[in-house]
């Protein structure tokens, strides 16, 4: 379930990992990145953990901070995560060098802009409604998983996590 005293940690993970990418990449050119597995699967997981953290925001903190393409970046982890196998060298070199710099960048501006005091006190709007869509979802996955669909699928027609699916 995701806590909206949570956020603050969530963007700093994403800022952590997003910093590891950087320091991977750096001075590496194309060619070293997709002949070296130690440098391409090291980028491959850090990008996949900037994704669960973005996806276990709240959905008030996405939809009030929505500078940066939130389910895009969701979308990425689930890719890696779910498809692996497909994953394209040229899109994760993009993600890497184009667009974790400016990730970063609206990140910090996020964790020093906001009064996280006052965030962590105040009313979550989509809480309840959070909640009731989360059960909603879950009684389906339920289903689904007893029926033998494969984890990716109940993920993508959910919107559950893995690892929300695999606690059911």
């Amino acid at each position: 379930m995701r806590e909206h005293r949570k956020d603050k940690g969530r963007l700093e993970d994403i800022l952590k990992f997003a910093q590891n990418v950087s320091v991977i990449i750096s001075g590496i050119s194309y060619e070293m990145f997709t002949k070296d597995i130690r440098i391409y699967y090291s980028v491959m997981k850090n990008v996949e953990v900037i994704g669960e953290a973005a996806n276990m925001l709240t959905r008030h903190f996405r939809e009030t901070h929505a500078e940066l393409p939130w389910r895009q970046i969701v979308s990425m982890r689930n890719v890696l995560v779910h498809g692996y196998a497909q994953v394209s060298d040229a899109d994760l070199w993009q993600t890497a060098t184009n667009d974790i710099q400016p990730l970063c960048e609206q990140v910090q501006r996020y964790l020093s802009e906001t009064d996280w005091e006052e965030w962590q006190k105040g009313e979550d709007p989509f809480t309840e409604m959070d909640n009731v869509v989360f059960k909603q979802a879950a009684d389906s996955a339920r289903k689904m998983k007893a029926k033998g669909y494969a984890v990716q699928d109940i993920t993508e027609i959910t919107g559950l996590t893995a690892e929300e699916i695999e606690t059911l």
